[in-house]
């Protein structure tokens, strides 16, 4: 049988209860005190003997004692059957263990049938479960039914349960997650590669900052790309928070992807909320060190006044109930994605306008590589492990993001090593110094004597040509 179990129905002894099905088992069968009393409450205020008539206060029992029985009932009723895993992950041609557990029993027999999504992803044996019914149910009681996963080929599949006859349980929040995979390590290799990358564009942000301080100068650095930069992880951080904090936001969500997981995960939370911070330490120093004439161009404001008006159009929307609040955070994402699509422009432009890259941190342009590069790789490893490569091409979003990140860091890195590479730092002569030197340009046609330090490296022509 390959290691597939049949499912066989056992009741268990208190020893042989998990952490979970013990608390269960107290809970029902506190339901059931409160149930019994609620019945007796009810009975006893409806029929106060020869008095004939409800006092107040037996009113007030009655319908206190008639929301405990319809709390208990919907209590009950939810937690009647249920899996004891809702994540499976397995390899191809691999068996995995996994237990519906029933809490009290029926009056009628259940029948209970998985179904599967992706049949040739994944299979279930058995297929179908046959609950026995009772003539004097225990509602205490705990059963489990052993069900087998057998992995068919790599994918993604969903489950989820038909009973029969219908309307006794609901089943309709318990489902299964499976994965089928080719292996493990690919799976290990990727999560790792998944920390790298969230490390290198973590720290990449430093070394711009780093150049700044060691400079005591902002030249160089686009305002543009920092004005866009504050921005996107502005609302990097409101869509993040917002998914990962907010129940009400969470619930929303769910709505509409009942059988999903929450996307927004705690590193994402504090990746969003370092780069804001780590930007607005940039800017900071753009207040305080050498920044010459250098200010947001009117294309910049205009575009950032753009997104932000979609920003108070949408809250407005949001918290007039027109919209929801997810879907606000859905146009701040959507703001991200933009601004992440044109913030290197005005960089690269004012390194071509310049013909420099002094003061762009190329240190920082390698990081940025190195993640995006290692982002897309997992991508590529995850859609072979998964035979996934429909989500590869098909989140043309992700990807293409990805792509057009490392075109421009490639074209940084032009810019840096081959288009100007040319370029060199002017040391600082005083005038007044004997023996003043002449300093040359890139082109070695003209020669300036720097009199004083400009943290651009502008050439001053000081009418020493030679």
């Amino acid at each position: 049988m390959n290691g597939i179990m049949t499912s066989v129905p056992r009741a268990q002894t208190r020893s042989e209860y998990s952490c979970i099905d013990v608390l269960v088992s107290r809970f029902c069968f506190l339901l059931d005190i409160i149930n019994k009393t609620a019945r007796m409450a009810l009975k006893s205020s409806l029929f106060p003997g020869s008095t004939g008539a409800c006092s107040s206060h037996r009113i007030s029992v009655c319908f206190f004692a008639m929301f405990l029985l319809g709390f208990s009932v919907a209590q009950t009723q939810k937690e009647r059957l249920y899996v004891n895993i809702t994540d499976i992950n397995l390899l191809v041609d691999k068996t995995l263990l996994f237990q519906v557990i029933q809490v009290g029993e029926f009056n009628t027999s259940l029948t209970v049938a998985a179904q599967i999504q992706h049949p040739d992803i994944v299979q279930f044996s058995p297929p179908v479960i046959e609950i026995p019914g009772s003539a004097d149910p225990n509602t205490t009681a705990i059963f489990t039914y052993d069900v087998s996963a057998y992995g068919k080929s790599p994918g993604h599949s969903e489950v989820t349960f038909n009973v029969t006859p219908s309307g006794i349980v609901n089943l309709q929040s318990v489902f299964l997650r499976v994965t089928v995979m080719y292996s493990y390590h690919i799976y290990i290799i990727s999560y790792i590669m998944g920390w790298i990358y969230f490390v290198a564009w973590s720290i990449s942000f430093y070394l711009q900052i780093y150049i700044n301080f060691k400079r005591k100068s902002v030249v160089g650095l686009n305002f543009d790309f920092l004005a866009l930069n504050i921005m996107g992880f502005t609302m990097y951080s409101l869509f993040n928070c917002g998914l990962y904090f907010s129940e009400v936001i969470q619930g929303q969500y769910f709505s509409r992807h009942p059988r999903s997981h929450n996307p927004i995960q705690l590193n994402d939370v504090f990746f969003s909320l370092h780069a804001c911070f780590a930007t607005l330490v940039t800017i900071t120093q753009c207040f305080i060190y050498e920044r010459e004439d250098q200010r947001v161009s009117n294309v910049g404001r205009s575009i950032l006044g753009a997104f932000s008006g979609v920003v108070i159009v949408t809250a407005s929307l949001g918290a007039a109930n027109k919209i929801e609040w997810l879907d606000f955070l859905y146009y701040c994402s959507y703001i991200k994605l933009c601004i992440t699509l044109i913030k290197y422009v005005p960089q690269a432009y004012m390194n071509f306008k310049r013909k420099s890259t002094v003061g762009w941190s190329i240190g920082n342009i390698f990081l940025d590589f190195t993640g995006g590069f290692l982002s897309i790789l997992q991508m590529t490893l995850n859609a072979y492990n998964y035979n996934d490569w429909i989500s590869f091409f098909g989140d043309a979003t992700k990807f293409g993001l990805g792509a057009f990140s490392l075109a421009f860091d490639i074209f940084f890195m032009l810019q840096h090593y081959v288009f100007y590479r040319l370029d060199k730092e002017f040391m600082i002569v005083d005038s007044s110094d004997e023996g003043s030197t002449m300093t040359g340009s890139a082109d070695s046609s003209e020669y300036f004597l720097i009199k004083t330090w400009h943290a651009d490296e502008k050439k001053y022509d000081l009418e020493a040509k030679s």
